[in-house]
């Protein structure tokens, strides 16, 4: 089996990371149809309005397969924030996951950002324990209802 590679995110992913955010979501989280059009909203306005100097985003691919995506983009002249942290299950535990956190901070930093943020739902166990494993600290935790389930929001941020 070929090796998995990371490359840069380009338009023509749009559809494929909406579809399979809602999908995946739906049938591992229980999330209702109104997380796809979140992801819809995110990617529409990285397309129209992102600057390439300091926002970027990854796919993941095997071949024409695409495994997963990370995005990082600006939330303050010295904070990013990282989105759309995504992992096919075919690609699960073969280090990917690791691999496209990497490549996200390593942008993050050589972009001159001093930090990173995120957000995520508790339920998200493998990825929070990554988030952990890179040095990022859980800095807010609250349930909230969100996307048709009663869910725990968290916060995480990293020094870079």
């Amino acid at each position: 089996m070929a090796k998995a590679t990371l490359r840069r995110f380009e338009p023509s992913d749009c559809q494929w990371l909406v579809a399979r955010h809602q999908d995946l979501y739906a049938r591992d989280e229980g999330f209702d149809d109104s997380f796809g059009p979140l992801v819809a909203e995110i990617l529409q306005n990285f397309c129209e309005a992102h600057d390439p100097q300091c926002e970027r985003g990854w796919i993941a691919h095997r071949g024409a397969e695409r495994l997963g995506s990370v995005f990082c983009v600006r939330q303050s002249e010295t904070t990013a924030k990282l989105r759309l942290f995504l992992l096919t299950p075919e690609a699960r535990g073969q280090g990917l996951g690791k691999e496209l956190l990497h490549q996200c901070m390593w942008f993050a930093r050589s972009a001159g950002y001093r930090d990173m943020q995120l957000w995520t739902h508790e339920s998200h166990q493998a990825a929070c324990a990554l988030y952990a494993a890179f040095g990022w600290q859980l800095i807010d935790s609250k349930p909230v209802h969100s996307f048709g389930q009663d869910l725990i929001e968290q916060s995480w941020e990293v020094v870079l």
